[in-house]
């Protein structure tokens, strides 16, 4: 099924790509993307021989009926994984257990570090704890992805795609090697994290911001609603 949608995909938006070579014929690797559409998980594994899992909510392969079905093989087709996302430790620590098992099986993982969509086009602080832990646990590569103008082509909200070419960059191999175990120092996940996210600006053209994207759509919410004549929220008085 990956290889007919992706087939599909490739037809239909003929994506360019640069840097496939930085991709390995064989064993794991981490690829680390920027995150700027729903359809990003889908454009990567499409220019690529090899299969790539990601991480994804549970409930797209629980929703009940014939859609929800759909949905789940869909998913399943194009190399989703399902976590549960309930509770956000917990979350967290089932999408690195996920991760360093897909490693494991010498495959190919594939994580976003700002851990959400971009709200508005600009690259945001990674998050320290599943990139980092995931390659400090294994020692796997990591190799930094920029997604090209994916959010122009279906930005959130918006369920059928905009016709348009979409672009992949793949940088060089990133080795971690030198920290492997030490997934537990905070002060090493947060390095290791900010030079990927580094090397994704670098290969993104993107403005950097240095605030969490979850920080960023609450101060966009709350703009939103000063502008409505409504009070932020957690705000009284």
């Amino acid at each position: 099924m990956k290889f007919s949608i992706g087939g599909s995909l490739k037809l239909a938006f003929r994506p360019w790509v640069e840097g496939l070579e930085n991709i390995p014929a064989e064993g794991p690797a981490i690829l680390a993307s920027n995150h700027l559409s729903f359809s990003d998980s889908f454009f990567l594994p499409a220019v690529l021989d090899r299969k790539v899992t990601f991480i994804a909510k549970a409930e797209y392969f629980t929703s009940p009926g014939v859609k929800g079905k759909l949905t789940a093989a869909f998913f399943k087709g194009v190399g989703q994984l399902p976590v549960d996302r309930s509770g956000a430790r917990g979350a967290g620590e089932a999408a690195i257990k996920s991760g360093i098992d897909v490693i494991e099986r010498g495959e190919l993982f594939g994580i976003y570090p700002e851990g959400t969509r971009s709200p508005d086009g600009r690259l945001y602080r990674g998050k320290p704890g599943g990139l980092a832990r995931v390659a400090l646990a294994t020692g796997a590569p990591v190799i930094p992805v920029a997604m090209i103008d994916t959010e122009k082509i279906q930005p959130p909200g918006k369920v059928v795609p905009k016709l348009m070419r979409p672009g992949i960059r793949i940088g060089k191999p990133l080795d971690f090697s030198r920290y492997h175990g030490m997934d537990g120092d905070r002060f090493i996940l947060r390095s290791v994290t900010d030079e990927v996210m580094y090397e994704i600006m670098k290969l993104s053209g993107q403005e950097y911001v240095d605030i969490y994207a979850t920080a960023a759509k609450r101060q966009i919410a709350d703009a939103e609603k000063a502008a409505k004549g409504d009070k932020p929220e957690g705000k009284t008085g």
